[in-house]
């Protein structure tokens, strides 16, 4: 099934605007970078980039902001983050215009990034009073020991096209209640949005009386990421992409002695065991495979399956992908809209051509569709590939909806070529035995940071910390304890004895 129509780009760039202007952001108009849409594949608007002594003055003021805000109770930061959350309620059929006209995202999934925000706001107001340090035993008499928790710095967020505004909002809403200050790097694929954001958090702050360099926003390419990478007045640099990416920026920020959070590839995989609800399975399945076009760091990516089922999950899989409705991502009836680009489109078919190379059998989707529509864009099937072992194409992230099909007889065997890939983000098992769940979950089981079960893998809340391990990168953002990433941690010795003790029994003097 496919949405024949499509918005013009015209019709785009009004909606855009509107939304813009909604929100109290304005376009900075120029030649250095280019606002597009994937939907029709052409150009909105033309930006002014931030040169580098721009660069260099945000970083400034986002330091000279530290010093103040710092010192700022927590409690009343949170009222900054409290506030941002109430605007972005207000706003959020807005952003989420701009979110589906920059990222292609069909429309509830655009919404439920902006609830995203919301929630993430809620939640660090709430740990705004929740910033707890602890008291430990001294083995000293008079002597108490204690945690407590400080301010870190700057924090640098360098976010990517697929969640251009969820990611921020991970870092910013609780890197702010830490008592830091934040300047953000967005992807050049989505400045639109990341103006939008920007303008709500400086309007939350000046109601609120915070600094307004507690937050900067910097646009351009990768130069301006790597003069945030590089400079040591940036405490933190929070950097969402590929691996590759990841092997730059961590060397070059552990070189400075600066610290790196980094949220990078997913190759993820879903377990079918024997027992599982295949009603279930199947739902869960289609969605974190297809949904957003393929382009979650935790979309499905490969599925195995147990032989004695994986023919009747096939069929039930085969017919769904048939029925996905396909295109304009406005279009309430869409499931899948485009791709960002048409380089993606190129590597998704050089994929599924190297997986056939090596043996793999399509058994669903593949086709470009909406091409005489729209050249410039790159509307695709999502594909469902058979293949007999996990070769190196498998093994491999593709920002594309592949899902790869493998079977397994033992359950010792679905786990090893579960782990058998360079990534460790998400992953799920469909099973009703709760030995087959529970193993999945021990330390024997799933490899990565996150481990679901009868879920996909796709659609994480923001109560858990998000991240994974391996070629992942090693990061948590969101809820649980993420915070403490944006923090320094002091260890306290209180001495009220009167008498100097040291400790293991030292003796001097």
């Amino acid at each position: 099934m496919v949405s024949t129509t499509l918005p013009t780009t015209e019709d785009l760039r009004t909606r855009a605007r509107t939304s813009l202007e909604r929100v109290g952001a304005t376009v900075p108009d120029g030649a250095d970078l280019h606002a597009r849409t994937p939907i029709t594949g052409e150009n909105l608007f033309g930006l002014t980039a931030a040169t580098a002594a721009d660069t260099e003055e945000a970083i400034a003021a986002t330091r000279e902001a530290f010093l103040t805000w710092r010192t700022t109770p927590a409690p009343r930061r949170g009222e900054l983050v409290r506030r941002l959350g109430e605007l972005l309620r207000d706003h959020k059929s807005d952003l989420a215009d701009l979110i589906t006209i920059e990222a292609g995202k069909i429309r509830s999934e655009a919404l439920g990034e902006v609830q995203e925000m919301i929630d993430i706001c809620d939640f660090a107001v709430g740990l705004s009073r929740q910033l707890y340090g602890r008291t430990i035993a001294s083995e000293r008499p008079g002597h108490r020991l204690a945690e407590t928790w400080h301010p870190l710095g700057v924090v640098g967020v360098i976010s990517a096209f697929n969640f251009p505004a969820a990611v921020w909002s991970w870092n910013t809403a609780v890197a702010l209640v830490c008592g830091d200050t934040v300047i953000w790097k967005p992807s050049e694929l989505t400045p639109l949005i990341s103006l939008a954001c920007d303008r709500l958090l400086a309007q939350a702050a000046g109601e609120v009386g915070a600094p307004r360099d507690v937050h900067r926003l910097v646009l351009g390419d990768r130069t301006v990421g790597e003069k945030l990478v590089d400079d040591p007045r940036v405490a933190l640099i929070s950097a969402t992409g590929s691996t590759r990416m990841g092997r730059d920026v961590g060397p070059r920020v552990a070189a400075r002695f600066g610290r790196s959070l980094l949220e990078l590839g997913g190759n993820n995989a879903a377990v079918v065991a024997p027992s599982a609800d295949l009603d279930l399975a199947v739902q869960g399945i289609v969605f974190a495979a297809a949904g957003t076009a393929g382009q979650r760091c935790t979309s499905l990516r490969r599925l195995i399956v147990h032989r004695d089922i994986a023919d009747t999950l096939v069929a039930r899989l085969t017919a769904a992908y048939a029925k996905l409705p396909i295109g304009d991502p406005f279009d309430r009836k869409t499931l899948v809209g485009p791709l960002i680009s048409s380089t993606a489109l190129d590597g998704m078919q050089d994929a599924v051509a190297r997986a056939q190379a090596q043996g793999g059998k399509i058994l669903a989707g593949g086709s470009r569709r909406l091409a005489d529509a729209a050249p410039q864009a790159a509307y695709v099937e999502p594909v469902l590939l058979r293949v007999d072992e996990q070769t190196d194409v498998v093994r491999e992230e593709t920002f594309a909806p592949i899902l790869y099909v493998l079977t397994y007889d033992a359950f010792e065997e679905a786990i090893a070529l579960h782990n058998d890939v360079p990534q460790g983000l998400s992953s799920s098992i469909f099973t009703r035995d709760q030995h087959e769940a529970e193993l999945f979950l021990s330390s024997e089981g799933s490899d990565c940071g996150i481990a679901n079960v009868n879920i996909g893998t796709s659609g994480a809340e923001i109560g858990g910390a998000f991240g994974g391990e391996k070629e992942t990168g090693g990061g948590r953002e969101s809820g649980s304890d993420a915070w403490r990433a944006y923090m320094r941690p002091a260890t306290n010795t209180i001495n009220y004895s009167g008498k100097l003790a040291l400790a293991q029994n030292v003796s001097f003097l």
